[in-house]
């Protein structure tokens, strides 16, 4: 195998296939120990959190599968905490997708002079550029366009999967009596050029609530799949 990007949270090696290899670590983004889906630096390490991940990110990618939304997924083994995916180019440097239903995190601090915490939001849809460097900017559609990130049409089809994805999650979850606040996801071109689903969808890249109280990435894989 190829290492081709040692992140975060995962690494990436290509395959002799072509395809690719996704390896689950126990390291989750925060800051000061401090577990937080929006930051962009590694903020604690928790034993356990690569499988975890990993069995929500299976369970919701067939889930998907399911419904005929595009993704990257092809299979996984939660014992080496190993997904295989399907290649895919992604857009500019990367770019991060947020769907939000309620005011929290980096929302409320940019806006927190027009709404309260926790106020309820309609599925509202924003994108950032992948840069530490400079906090993860969001940026618009138009921007998006005029620096050949992807295209209107492009930017079109990515609101529209991400909505569809967020609400499948959030459904799911509503039937554990859980709340979706917010999820990041991130999207990719497929070999023919077609947009898909990518990375992952588990505790460590969405808030979610019970009767109000904040529900840790570990203890959320247990209620989930339970």
């Amino acid at each position: 195998m190829e290492l081709v990007y040692k992140g975060k949270t995962k690494d990436v090696y290509k395959l002799e296939d072509g395809n690719v290899l996704l390896t689950f670590k126990d390291d989750v983004t925060g800051e000061d120990g401090v577990f937080d889906p929006g930051a962009n630096t590694v903020g604690l390490t928790i034993e356990g959190a690569g499988q975890s991940g990993l069995r929500m990110t299976k369970f919701f990618f067939e889930k998907l599968a399911v419904k005929e939304i595009p993704t990257h997924y092809m299979d996984a083994d939660i014992e080496s905490a190993t997904m295989t995916v399907k290649p895919a180019t992604v857009f500019g440097k990367g770019l991060e997708v947020i769907c939000r239903f309620r005011a929290v995190g980096s929302f409320l601090r940019r806006y927190g002079a027009y709404c309260e915490e926790g106020q309820p939001l309609d599925a509202f849809v924003e994108v950032t550029i992948k840069d530490d460097d400079r906090n993860d900017p969001p940026i618009t559609k138009d921007a998006l366009a005029q620096l050949g990130i992807l295209t209107e049409d492009e930017y079109t089809v990515l609101v529209k999967l991400t909505k569809e994805i967020s609400t499948v999650v959030k459904e799911e979850l509503a039937a554990k009596g859980l709340e979706l606040y917010d999820i990041k996801l991130e999207f990719g071109r497929d070999p023919e050029g077609n947009i898909m689903l990518i990375d992952e969808i588990s505790g460590g890249n969405m808030r979610v609530y019970q009767d109000g109280v904040y529900v840790t990435p570990l203890d959320l894989e247990k209620l989930v799949l339970a």
